[in-house]
């Protein structure tokens, strides 16, 4: 496999920037379309500012505390992705900045010196920050510690003042949150998993193009191999996207629906990310199973001729269902769509792939195993995105 790890450090640079910058511009174009995980992801981004710049002007103009930092700071962050989160995550760092504050006074005031009194208490707070009641909040006990130790304001009336603003930064983020268009998560779903259908889609095409005109070498297989990868991600996403949809829920079901930020479309069922989940598989054995017919140092060999476009049609097939797959989570369909010329035209393309797999079998196991493999990851595939109506 040394060509086909060297096809794979060639292309992955360059088709990391290509990726990334389509993807940028995808994100930006949904943004300003209309509603979608895209903008929402602005809307929460400019909801951290606006609560970071309110914290500020209460606590930092209005107030005018001298320790006003804590609250901008503790709200920016407390804008969560889900209303949820944000108290659970306010509880959290709330209770670190006050152990943070109250052991970098106890310290000063023990050794009288700033450097002693970080030596005793950063140690301590580091291991304290890895406490799961703390969750990933913990680390805020260590940071706040370092600045009331450098600010100089460690006295009880700095002690207080931190906390009081870091109480003030919490309330500030949570509300915001909570009340000024919340988070919700149900839509992530459907749209992760219609993403994941249309890669898979887009993934069997490239195959499907690449083998149809005799574009297969170890760095073409590299990039297919970089493509299945990126299936994984997508459904990394979409189980992400699922837990985020449960968690935005609690706390704030009543108040969205009354300001309509509930998605009148369902919930697509659990079982769905997990029959997607199966096609990404299947999509990357198939990719694995080409790359190591692609690879001169195997045995098995690769179908050639009038087999390898048959096979190659079948793939743009499989790509096409998988792009109506993707519309009819976005519409919302119960069942998948049917297209009884295409449906037909894979029978054919079927029973052809099998009538030379039999004529394989009398010419030797390395003729065989490659397009025995294919073949069933197809087959696979057709029961997955078409369930009920795969191949007889």
């Amino acid at each position: 496999m040394g060509d086909l790890g060297q096809g794979v450090r060639a292309t992955r640079p360059l088709d990391a920037v290509r990726r990334e910058a389509r993807r940028a511009v995808e994100a930006v174009r949904a943004a300003w379309r209309g509603p979608g995980r895209e903008r929402d992801l602005v809307v929460q981004s400019l909801k951290a500012a606006a609560a970071a710049v309110i914290a500020w002007l209460v606590g930092g103009v209005w107030m005018g505390d001298p320790l006003a930092l804590m609250a901008p700071w503790v709200a920016l962050v407390l804008v969560q992705a889900t209303v949820y989160s944000s108290l659970v995550q306010g509880a959290r760092q709330f209770g670190a900045i006050c152990v943070g504050s109250v052991l970098a006074s106890a310290t000063l005031a023990l050794t009288g010196d700033t450097t002693g009194a970080l030596a005793l208490s950063v140690p301590v707070l580091m291991l304290l920050s890895n406490w799961p009641r703390f969750g990933d909040q913990g680390i805020y006990a260590a940071t706040t510690a370092l600045f009331t130790l450098t600010s100089g304001a460690v006295g009880m009336s700095g002690v207080g003042h931190r906390i009081g603003q870091a109480a003030l930064g919490a309330v500030i983020g949570v509300a915001v949150n909570a009340l000024v268009l919340p988070p919700i998560h149900l839509r992530d779903v459907r749209e992760n998993l219609a993403t994941l259908a249309r890669e898979s889609g887009a993934v069997l095409r490239s195959v499907s193009d690449d083998l149809r005109h005799g574009d297969w070498d170890a760095q073409t297989a590299a990039g297919w191999l970089n493509a299945s990868a990126q299936l994984e991600r997508c459904l990394d996403a979409l189980r992400s996207a699922r837990r985020w949809s449960q968690e935005s829920l609690r706390l704030t079901y009543g108040p969205l629906r009354a300001l309509h930020r509930v998605p009148h479309m369902p919930l697509p069922p659990p079982n769905e990310d997990e029959r997607l989940g199966r096609v990404t598989g299947h999509v990357t054995a198939l990719t694995r199973a080409l790359a190591v017919a692609v690879d001169d140092s195997r045995t098995p060999a690769p179908p050639e001729g009038r087999t390898l476009r048959s096979y190659a049609e079948l793939l743009e097939l499989l790509g096409d269902v998988c792009d109506a797959e993707a519309d009819r989570l976005l519409d919302g369909s119960v069942d998948p769509r049917r297209g009884d010329e295409r449906e037909e035209r894979m029978r054919e393309l079927h029973q052809y792939l099998q009538e030379k797999l039999r004529e394989h079998a009398g010419l030797g196991a390395e003729h065989t195993a490659v397009l025995g493999t294919l073949l069933l990851q197809a087959e696979n595939l057709w029961a997955e995105v078409l369930p009920g109506h795969e191949s007889q």
